[in-house]
């Protein structure tokens, strides 16, 4: 019976070689690797990546990474393509093929039609003298690999490998197409990296929804422009004639207000001038700047509000912290 000892001691030292088995990759990286990144970067139709097997599924993720980040790429089973779906791919494509032995049979029977077809094809292979290399225009070899399986079979290391250095393809070739964090949010609109990646402007309250007071309306006016406009936002911006944006006033305010009247018995303070109460010059932020911008501010200054302002200086949203939780852009565990 294998206990718990013996059972940690088997992960650790897959672990370990598959830890090394990185670390002599990265070391082993030659002028192939920067040829393959830009003929991927350069690529005017579809990186196509292939493998059969668990090279297959790991052919699936690199291809998944390189479309989320700025670079068309499908995936094409080596089996299929021979029965139709090579018609999906054109010249203009580049093909990424994964076989650790690289004498994989599909994927050997693709290179002959590809070849037809007009695609430059990339290799990742353990050997670079295997048929599969022969064949390539580039090859990314990574040596031999002693997998992690104790029965030497499964492929374990081999598939780590292939992944790391698809990722790593994957990432210079964002580098090269100069892809940005803007561009990044638009492909993934529906996750919280792509929505604190949105533009403020996509996410403030704006027009009606707008809580806006002259400077010199009464306090008391200020409370009800607070209140009534739709979606009671607790906040009101105060704005100068030209409109400009000349300070800000918050249901903390009020209650802090309430709380000197109640200690005073000066109760006139509803009808004096907002200006007296506001904050002035209150930190802000423009339309056009990350949402990830503004939810640092919120988090640093401790504040629900934001008052967006353009650059003329007058006040075109508010970013509520209630709206980006709405959104789930964050929890309440992240805010406070």
């Amino acid at each position: 019976m294998t206990d718990d000892q013996d059972i940690l001691a088997g992960a650790r030292e897959l672990l370990a070689a598959e830890a090394q088995a990185l670390s002599m990759l990265g070391e082993s990286l030659d002028t192939d690797f920067a040829r393959a990144a830009r003929l991927l970067a350069a690529c005017e139709g579809r990186v196509v990546t292939s493998g059969v097997g668990k090279a297959g599924i790991i052919a699936r993720k690199i291809g998944a990474t390189l479309a989320s980040t700025g670079t068309p790429a499908d995936f094409l089973h080596p089996t299929e393509a021979l029965h139709g779906d090579l018609g999906r791919v054109t010249h203009r494509d580049v093909v990424l093929a994964l076989s650790n032995s690289g004498n994989t049979e599909e994927i050997l029977r693709l290179v002959a039609p590809l070849r037809d077809v007009g695609v430059s094809l990339v290799a990742i292979t353990a050997d670079r003298a295997s048929p599969l290399a022969q064949h390539a225009d580039v090859v990314l070899a990574y040596g031999a690999i002693t997998e992690g399986c104790p029965l030497g079979l499964a492929p374990t290391t081999s598939t780590t490998v292939m992944l790391a250095l698809g990722d790593a393809l994957a990432m210079e070739v964002l580098k090269l197409r100069s892809f940005s964090s803007e561009e990044f949010a638009r492909f993934h609109p529906g996750g919280n990296l792509g929505r604190s990646l949105m533009k403020v402007e996509e996410v403030m309250r704006k027009g009606e929804s707008l809580p806006v007071v002259l400077s010199g309306a009464t306090l008391a006016e200020a409370v009800s422009i607070m209140t009534t406009t739709p979606g009671r936002p607790g906040s009101v911006l105060v704005v100068g004639e030209e409109g400009r944006f000349l300070g800000f006033y918050t249901d903390g305010d009020l209650r802090r207000c309430l709380l000197t009247a109640q200690e005073t018995g000066n109760l006139d303070m509803m009808l004096e001038p907002i200006d007296k109460f506001m904050t002035k010059h209150p930190v802000t932020i423009g339309p056009h700047e990350l949402l990830a911008d503004g939810l640092r501010l919120l988090r640093e200054r401790q504040i629900d509000q934001l008052g967006v302002v353009n650059d003329s200086g007058k006040p075109v949203g508010l970013l509520d912290i209630q709206d980006l939780l709405n959104m789930r852009v964050l929890s309440w565990g992240s805010s406070h």
